[in-house]
């Protein structure tokens, strides 16, 4: 049976009474079947971030890290958030998730209070750019890994503004199909954090079924809060020839630039 003949999830995930959520086939990565992709329980935990934040005054979240400890599996996740400081102007949180009873990914995250700012005329740099195409002039985009079983290439809708994916610099918008939570719209900033996590996979300039390029760790810096459904990522790969390499995206919304993201990468030879 085909993805397309398949009666596809309603959301990443279902809140449970208990406060847990319950994952879906719609979170399953591509380098395990078990596994999620990143960026859903990223985007979950930045959710919860979110609501704490909102709970001091802080309505704009311009930096989120997560650590990813371990591989993240499809199933039941908690998250638990802890406001470390909260000042004038900005605020720190943690949070962490964990499943199956181990910890599998920490976060730390900066929320700044936002006051109306009249900018002076002809700053360098400003107006802010905008990405090289509009996500509707832009092609769509297929995941090399979509069609073979219900996962993240579901969640989301890519088109490509420049280049290719998985092949190298590229720029490509994403949208995600369906909510990260039943019953709920996401946020911008939960748009960001499902789509940014593809910054590696997207400008992979390795042949993905040889090698894995995993990324142990995501920051997103975001100048101000994306507007819309639509948010793409320009990304590029560099490689050491140590193992190691590092991805970073420039991010854009439909109206222009909103921040970069990069993540580190651990790399090897497929057996």
């Amino acid at each position: 049976m085909t993805v397309d003949a398949k009666v596809l999830p309603a959301a990443a995930y279902a809140a449970r009474t208990d406060g847990a959520y319950l994952s879906s086939a719609l979170t399953r990565g591509p380098w395990h079947p078990e596994h999620q992709h990143a960026g859903p329980p990223i985007a979950l935990a930045c959710r919860a971030i979110e609501r704490a934040t909102a709970q001091q005054g802080l309505s704009h979240l311009s930096r989120l890290t997560a650590n990813l400890l371990r591989p993240v599996p499809i199933g039941e996740l908690a998250v638990e958030v802890t406001a470390d400081y909260v000042g004038r102007n900005a605020g720190h949180f943690s949070a962490r998730v964990v499943a199956q009873g181990k910890e599998v990914a920490r976060f730390t995250a900066l929320a700044q209070r936002e006051n109306e700012l009249e900018l002076p005329q002809g700053l360098p740099g400003h107006p802010l750019p905008t990405a090289v195409r509009e996500a509707a002039e832009s092609p769509p985009g297929v995941m090399p890994f979509a069609g073979s079983h219900v996962g993240y290439a579901d969640l989301v809708e890519t088109r490509v503004a420049q280049g290719a994916l998985f092949n190298g610099p590229c720029a490509i918008w994403f949208r995600m199909n369906r909510p990260l939570l039943e019953g709920e719209q996401p946020s911008g900033y939960q748009r960001v954090a499902v789509a940014a996590d593809s910054g590696n996979g997207i400008s992979a300039i390795l042949d993905f079924t040889r090698y894995s390029f995993v990324n142990s760790d995501l920051t997103i810096n975001l100048l101000r809060r994306p507007q819309g459904e639509w948010i793409c990522l320009d990304a590029r790969t560099h490689f050491g020839q140590n193992g190691c390499g590092l991805a970073e995206s420039t991010l854009y919304d439909e109206q222009g630039l909103i921040g970069r993201a990069t993540q580190s990468l651990s790399v090897r030879a497929r057996d």
